[in-house]
């Protein structure tokens, strides 16, 4: 390349651009290219919103190796950032462990890494945007390497990806779990992934009445930190029924010993029931209405389930429930009947309502449908009160929370990569900041604060960064009430 750069001073800060010539018909053309701010004059090193910091010379073009530079470099803009959000999920991603265990399996490219986690943390935002928030973020000061343009994303998607460190990061991750540990009770449900890429693992599914294009993503929480485990994901007409066997073992191949599993009632089935008591694995799962077991045993108990001695309460609810001992292929195990009170009214409304202008149907067909409304089952391998039986299943709302944030708070979904390796980095990434996310959640149980909502107060607090230093600005009343709740000081002055 032939050209010459030119220096310009604007308001104390030097500009570099580069000068070519070219001949197009005989005719001599200029052509000029922006670089941006002067970070080493001698070096070539350069900063613009584009490509971040980045090497050039008129010989060799644009480089990717740059030096470590800070943005509190005397030769970059002074600059008013984002300070609270990225601080406070620094914080967290410290304090619950998270960015010890990336640190020891992803040195590479942990800055990158670390602050696209702060960005999915921040706000459920496309990756496209994580530039933009990093150049006006704190995270520029804590994470001046990061390179956060789309396809250095891309290109950190498919390492995270790759099998290596994933599972590098499980034996980490899983290990500091067993300290806390040495068995699991766990809770085991799968989400499907709606998308239109096209690999193997896309396929048509119906799940709960509702056909869609997905992958299904399978998630193991443990029940009593609620704290996410492991993930795996099978292509999308897989059913739930015929993956439970493979996850347990791959979670036992990963060091994790599995004592009790909590299962969606998809799960249910002869093999599966079998492998557990095998295995010496308790269980609780809700038996599906079209099942043989469920109607013989709502068939027999229907009449004196209404007794005030099966009454119980939950929440705001009113629960007849009922414990019987049933024989289960060839164990002992433990059936649990129960009906809805409020549940069976609305559904008896419901369905009398539409049956009333049905002709076909005789008075007896509708009294012996309106006999089972209300009703549901659970079987289990342990003999448990009743009254804790709905509270302990119950506990699997924590798996659909996990699901629900990181579909609406991490940016799960939508599915915008291509490729298996970028998809299962996308993943990987997205576990990584759920479980952060938990742990940030769960610093504020009994607050009016959520993770999502606290983020959006705090990124409000400023910080103005100086050569040496970063001042923080004052805080407001909830910016100190969450840093209360987090048990996080905020600081003042910052040495950078």
């Amino acid at each position: 390349m032939k050209g010459f750069m030119r220096y310009e001073l604007k308001n104390g800060v030097e500009y570099a651009s580069v000068y070519t010539a070219k001949r197009i018909e005989g005719r001599k053309i200029n052509e000029v290219k922006y670089l941006g701010k002067v970070i080493d004059k001698t070096n070539g090193i350069f900063v613009n919103r584009k490509r971040g910091v980045f090497s050039f010379s008129i010989e060799a073009g644009y480089g990717e190796d740059v030096p470590e530079v800070s943005i509190a470099d005397p030769r970059i803009e002074r600059m008013i950032l984002d300070f609270g959000d990225s601080f406070f999920i620094g914080k967290i991603l410290e304090e619950c462990g998270m960015e010890d265990v990336l640190r020891r399996v992803f040195p590479g490219r942990i800055q990158s890494l670390l602050a696209l986690l702060m960005f999915k943390i921040a706000g459920n935002h496309s990756n496209s945007h994580a530039q933009d928030w990093w150049e006006g973020s704190y995270a520029r000061v804590l994470f001046p390497k990061a390179k956060l343009q789309s396809q250095r994303i891309s290109e950190l998607l498919r390492e995270l990806g790759e099998e290596e460190f994933q599972r590098s990061f499980f034996a980490a991750y899983l290990s500091s779990m067993r300290t806390e540990r040495p068995k699991h009770s766990v809770l085991i449900d799968s989400t499907g992934l709606p998308n239109d890429i096209h690999f193997p693992l896309t396929a048509v599914n119906t799940h709960n009445g509702v056909t869609s294009q997905e992958v299904r993503l399978i998630l193991v929480l443990d029940k009593t930190t609620k704290k996410p485990l492991f993930f795996r994901y099978v292509a999308g007409n897989i059913v739930d029924v015929t993956t439970l066997r493979t996850t347990i073992d791959e979670l036992k191949l990963m060091g994790v010993e599995v004592d009790f599993a909590i299962l969606d009632a998809g799960y249910y089935c002869e093999d599966n029931i079998m492998e557990l008591q095998e295995s010496h694995i308790s269980y609780l799962t809700r038996l599906r209405p079209n099942l043989t077991l469920y109607k013989e045993l709502v068939r027999e108990h229907v009449d004196d389930l209404e007794h005030a001695k099966y009454m119980t309460k939950y929440r705001d609810r009113l629960i007849h429930i009922k414990r019987v001992e049933v024989s289960l292929f060839d164990a002992t195990a433990y059936a649990y009947i129960a009906m809805d009170f409020d549940r069976r009214c609305d559904e008896i409304k419901k369905y009398a309502v539409a049956a009333l202008d049905d002709k076909n149907i005789t008075d007896l067909e509708i009294d012996a449908v309106i006999k089972s409304k209300g009703f549901f089952a659970m079987i289990s391998s342990e003999a448990i009160d009743p009254k804790e039986i709905l509270p302990l299943y119950y506990t699997r709302q924590a798996i659909e929370q996990v699901f629900d944030f990181a579909k609406n708070s991490v940016d799960l979904i939508p599915l915008r990569v291509h490729g298996e390796e970028a998809f299962r980095g996308h993943l990987m990434l997205s576990f990584i900041a759920s479980v952060v996310f938990i742990a940030f959640n769960q610093r504020l149980d009994g607050t009016r604060f959520n993770a999502g909502g606290a983020a959006h107060v705090l990124r409000n607090l400023k910080c103005k960064v100086y050569d040496k230093s970063a001042l923080v600005l004052e805080p407001n009343k909830k910016m100190n009430d969450i840093a209360k709740h987090l048990k996080i000081k905020i600081p003042r002055v910052i040495d950078l």
